[in-house]
Formats: C-alpha cells, sequence, structure tokens
C-alpha cells in the first residue's frame, strides 16, 4: 500500500492546450437539464485530465463576492496587534488569523523537510484568516470583535459556498454513475475551510532568485473553491515542469480537485500541484519599488471529519487494487496541517 500522504504528479501533458476548460455550474443545480448528464462528465474529464477548471454561472450572487472581498480588504488593513489576538491555533480548530511567514505550504509530509524547505526557498509572501463552521463549541471561529457586519457576510458565503461542494460533489457522482446523492451524507455538515488570503504589496527585488508567493503544494480536501482578484498569479504545474497560468476570468470560480479526492477515486481525479507567482508588473508600472497586493478567497471542502476515505466502487478491481488504505478525514486534514505551521 502507498504511505499515508498522497504525492501527485502533475497532470498536464506537455503537447496539451494549456487553456482550462470552462464548466458551467447551471445543469448541476438543476438537475432537470437536458446537458445534467454531459456537463457531470465534463466535470469529471477536466478533473481526470488536470485537475482544475473554471466553473461558470455560479448561483453566489456578485454583489455578496463583492462584499466578501471589500471586508477582507478591511480586515488586512487592521493593526497587527487586533490580527494577531486572533491568531491560529491549532490544526485541529483551523480557525484564525496566520500572519506572514507562519505557514510554508508545501508537498512535504513532515515538518523538518517543510523548515528544511522554508530555509531554502524562504517564506510564502501571504497572510490569512480561517473561518470553518460555526456551530462547533469546541473549535470556535475567531471574530473580529463588534464586527457583525463581517461576521454575517463571512457567515452566508460560508454556507453558499458549501452547497456548492454538493452540487459539485453530485455531479461527479453521476458521471461515476453512482447516483446523485451518493456524496451526500459525507458533505451534510460542512467541515470545511473559508480563507481569506492577503499578498501584501512588496519590493519588486523581493522574487529575486526564484522566490514566489506561495510555494508548490497539492491542496488537502475534496475541492478547492478559488475567488480571485484580477492581479493573478496562479499556475498549474504540468508534466514537463512547465507552468500554466490562471488568468483570472470574470464570473467564474477556479476549482480544482484535492487529495482526498483523488484517493477517494483511486488516482482517476488529479490532485494537481500549483503554485502562486508575483505576475510581471505592466509596462505603466514597471518604475514602481513595489508589486501591488494581491486577494484571493478560497473556499476548501472536505469529506465530513467524521467519515473515512476509501477508494469509489468503479474505479478498482481484483486486477487493479486500491492504491490507497482507507483513511480518516479529518485525521488527515490535521496531519498535512500540522507540518506546514
Amino acid at each position: 500500500m502507498a504511505p499515508s500522504a498522497v504525492s501527485p504528479e502533475p497532470r498536464f501533458q506537455p503537447d496539451n492546450d494549456p487553456r482550462l476548460p470552462l464548466v458551467s455550474l447551471a445543469p448541476l443545480v438543476d438537475l432537470n437539464s437536458y446537458s445534467t448528464v454531459s456537463t457531470a462528465q465534463a466535470l469529471l474529464h477536466a478533473l481526470a485530465d488536470s485537475g482544475f477548471l473554471y466553473l461558470t454561472d455560479s448561483p453566489i450572487p456578485p454583489s455578496l463576492l463583492s462584499r466578501v472581498f471589500s471586508l477582507s480588504t478591511k480586515f488586512f488593513e487592521r493593526s497587527y496587534g487586533e490580527k494577531h489576538a486572533l491568531a491560529w491555533t491549532t490544526p485541529k480548530a483551523n480557525r484564525g488569523y496566520t500572519s506572514m511567514g507562519r505557514e510554508k505550504v508545501s508537498l512535504r509530509t513532515s515538518k523538518a523537510e517543510v523548515e528544511k524547505e522554508r530555509g531554502g526557498e524562504g517564506e510564502d509572501q501571504k497572510e490569512s484568516f480561517e473561518i470553518g463552521r460555526d456551530d462547533k463549541a469546541d473549535q470556535p471561529n475567531r471574530w473580529p470583535e463588534g464586527d457583525d457586519e463581517f461576521k454575517q457576510t463571512m457567515l452566508d458565503f460560508f454556507e453558499r459556498c458549501k452547497q456548492l461542494h454538493a452540487v459539485v460533489m453530485r455531479g461527479i457522482a453521476l458521471a461515476l454513475e453512482l447516483g446523485p446523492e451518493y456524496f451526500a451524507d459525507y458533505v451534510k455538515q460542512g467541515d470545511n475551510t473559508l480563507r481569506l488570503l492577503h499578498y501584501p504589496a512588496v519590493p519588486t527585488q523581493a522574487f529575486a532568485n526564484g522566490r514566489v508567493r506561495a510555494g508548490l503544494h497539492s491542496d488537502y480536501g475534496s475541492i478547492t473553491l478559488l475567488f480571485q482578484d484580477s492581479r493573478g498569479g496562479l499556475q498549474v504545474e504540468r508534466y514537463d515542469g512547465s507552468f500554466v497560468n490562471v488568468t483570472p476570468i470574470e464570473g467564474t470560480i477556479v476549482m480544482n480537485a484535492g487529495d482526498l479526492l483523488s484517493r477517494w477515486s483511486n488516482g482517476l481525479i488529479q490532485s494537481t500541484r500549483h503554485r502562486v507567482v508575483e505576475p510581471p508588473l505592466k509596462a505603466s508600472l514597471k518604475e514602481q519599488e513595489f508589486y501591488p497586493p494581491r486577494y484571493s478567497v478560497a473556499y476548501f471542502c472536505n469529506p465530513d471529519f467524521d467519515k473515512t476515505i476509501d477508494a469509489l466502487p468503479g474505479t478498482w478491481d481484483s486486477k487493479n487494487g486500491k492504491k490507497w488504505e482507507p483513511i480518516n478525514s479529518g485525521d488527515y486534514l490535521e496531519q498535512r496541517l500540522s507540518t506546514t505551521y
């Protein structure tokens, strides 16, 4: 059997068209659509081929997304003392503020290896704020005191993304011919993480010698929903070691598969490696001494933490067996987070 951690390989073939596919959410929301099955199949094909795609026709109101970005910007404008009072505490809780340099995303699966990588590559150039489900008394969210607008907006957005997770998993189930509700009990509780991300303005020389905003890594859960600003910088690795730019497209959500979905599908679906770099300055800005800030919002979807993840029916047989041992979802996430903080 393979070890507990997934070490995904880049999926894009060197001669593939590097453009990521666009898949509409509308036929997956409305199961009576004539194109529901074909859309589900397109979704699975994209996840199996590259692990990344753009989702279009999101039911999340643009006005809500705009408020989320606005309130995120205001949060990161708070003093360090205000933010640090809400500091991230443990991998199990995975809630609160993470300052610049505290987390080092990596493909490595031991803390010692990650620290060695940190020493060579340098720290990630970002700060973040993590929000989880709000009904766990033993792992409460760390809300800014007196800011009810921030709390209610983020909880509204969290719930809508939770619903999108269920929609996407329904599409995957349909494509795998498992029945549309196969994953329903796996995504009921919403053990997901809403992450607000701020990549601060930094001197232009900060990225000399190949440094990046966030190092090469894969995501840990089932899927990730990423909402980008217009700055760009996300890149997906191909088989030949080159990178595809995930260019921001207004009105879309970038979606990628994580390690647990790859394990669940017995390797059919790819947990593709990716990183965040600093895009080149536009010609009109090349005389500036600082790169401008970048903001994004990531919603990390996971199977509920009490669930066991094992190879799905139809993804293995007596000839081609299971690639990984069964693993508990919550334990896997805690294990991976514990190495990067």
